[in-house]
């Protein structure tokens, strides 16, 4: 036994430190199958106490500490490079209180999110951001990469609901920040969800609660092609309506939808948007109109709503569980997550569409189609290295164009290790230099996730791979 995972062991207990490599296979990498490297260490701590307390010990070793939920993050950010541990807070998965008449809830990292849904079923209150992993992602990785959902249209994305944080530092320190609901001064919160775990560790959330709407209609909508559905999602929101989502699929992944989950696709689409309004019900009726009116003029060809709560919930898991099904197509698959403005969006379905077929990667679509975020999912085999290198190179051409479209290459996933060498192309050199000093400033050692988010000195935006 090492001298570190005896350490490890005395400030977590034995039972919360893995070691084997057996163990440690499970944690090599994250959503990202294609990036992986075995962790010394996993640590699945159970309070705040034994996080700051294996971050004191990795400190005194030297070694780089990597926090992980549940590892459904799409971008690397969870990958433990220079042989790190890896904190797991799964096990800190407790709600800790709901104060309905303050509208907060404070939960610990590793409550999942749908947890939290269940927690508040029969409240009238509900948390806004709804990430498509929403059934196993926490709420701990929502904060580190600032995630959104389908209802990000209209409610925001996670820092829009975050009132405050507990955090653990790279030296060890206990500190919390919030919870206050306008802060005054530097608004250290803001900084740090999306920080994806390189200024400290979140280990508990304050967040804003949202009362539930009091009536909704989901619609589906028919389309031709990709062109006239996105052009019907500029038109609506041009209307001066802001639906709580517009979320769209294109034929390459509809006939898959359907196949596993039989709603009654027509697979024969172009494209579908799935259109929701939510608010008082005096309302609603005319809104829905409005959107009907929109969709047929840009040829919509059937536009229906969801006549029943089991309709909806069937259409919305359709939704969210597209990018799963597409295990029925190929071995493997890349999801990329670009925002564009939202006029682009048919410019950059089409060029999404015409890099496919330059690189031979099949490519099908699912988008936040209302603000512009787009997920393309690259198809390929992860046994062939040529498959391999052909699929890393058209998702990187995407997100190159996500840039030239005015856009950026993350809206939700993060920038992890996939996208860090074209962080140089998003930002000039001196924003990238106050950001390392921010960083810096936290962590001056530069041991909390290391090789995440804010490139090096030295890292090209030519660079395919990413720093070591």
């Amino acid at each position: 036994m090492s001298p570190l995972v005896t350490e490890l062991r005395a400030a977590a207990g034995r039972e919360n430190v893995l070691s084997a490599p057996s163990e440690l296979a499970v944690y090599d990498c994250d959503g990202l199958t294609i990036e992986r490297q075995p962790p010394r260490a996993v640590v699945l701590p159970g309070s705040t106490r034994q996080v700051a307390a294996v971050i004191r010990v990795c400190q005194r070793q030297g070694v780089p500490v990597v926090p992980r939920g549940a590892g459904t993050s799409l971008a690397g950010g969870c990958v433990p490079l220079g042989e790190a541990v890896v904190l797991a807070l799964s096990r800190m998965n407790k709600v800790l209180s709901i104060d309905l008449r303050n509208r907060m809830a404070v939960v610990e990292a590793g409550v999942a999110n749908l947890q939290l849904a269940r927690a508040l079923s029969g409240t009238g209150f509900h948390f806004a951001p709804d990430p498509s992993s929403q059934a196993a992602s926490t709420i701990g990785g929502n904060t580190a990469t600032n995630a959104g959902g389908p209802h990000t249209l209209k409610y925001g994305v996670t820092v829009n609901h975050v009132l405050g944080v507990e955090v653990v530092l790279s030296n060890g320190s206990i500190v919390q920040f919030g919870p206050v609901g306008d802060p005054a001064g530097l608004d250290l919160i803001g900084l740090l969800v999306g920080s994806e775990g390189t200024l400290g560790i979140v280990t508990k959330v304050w967040v804003r609660l949202m009362p539930n709407p009091q009536d909704f209609h989901t619609l589906r909508a028919i389309f031709a092609d990709v062109a006239d559905a996105s052009n019907a999602v500029s038109q609506i929101i041009a209307a001066g309506i802001i639906p709580a989502a517009m979320e769209l699929m294109d034929q390459g992944i509809l006939a898959v939808v359907e196949e596993a989950f039989h709603f009654g696709f027509p697979t024969d689409a172009g494209a579908i948007l799935i259109l929701e309004v939510d608010g008082p019900r005096a309302g609603l009726d005319r809104q829905q109109q409005r959107i009907v009116e929109l969709c047929r003029q840009f040829g919509a060809r059937e536009v229906l709503q969801a006549s029943t709560a089991p309709q909806r919930e069937l259409l919305w898991k359709c939704r969210k569980l597209a990018v799963a099904a597409t295990g029925r197509l190929s071995p493997s698959y890349l999801i990329e997550d670009g925002v564009v403005p939202r006029s682009r969006l048919p410019q950059i379905i089409d060029r999404i569409a015409e890099i496919g077929r330059r690189h031979q990667i099949r490519i099908v679509n699912v988008a936040h189609a209302g603000d512009g975020n787009v997920h393309p999912i690259l198809l390929f085999d992860e046994r062939d290295r040529q498959q391999v290198d052909r699929a890393l190179a058209a998702g990187r051409e995407v997100l190159e164009e996500c840039i030239a479209c005015g856009g950026s290459v993350t809206a939700e996933h993060g920038i992890g290790i996939e996208k860090i060498a074209l962080m140089g192309r998003l930002f000039a050199p001196a924003d990238l230099e106050a950001m390392r000093r921010v960083r810096q400033a936290f962590d001056p050692s530069l041991r909390l996730n290391p090789g995440k988010l804010i490139p090096p000195r030295g890292l090209s935006p030519l660079d395919r791979g990413h720093p070591q």
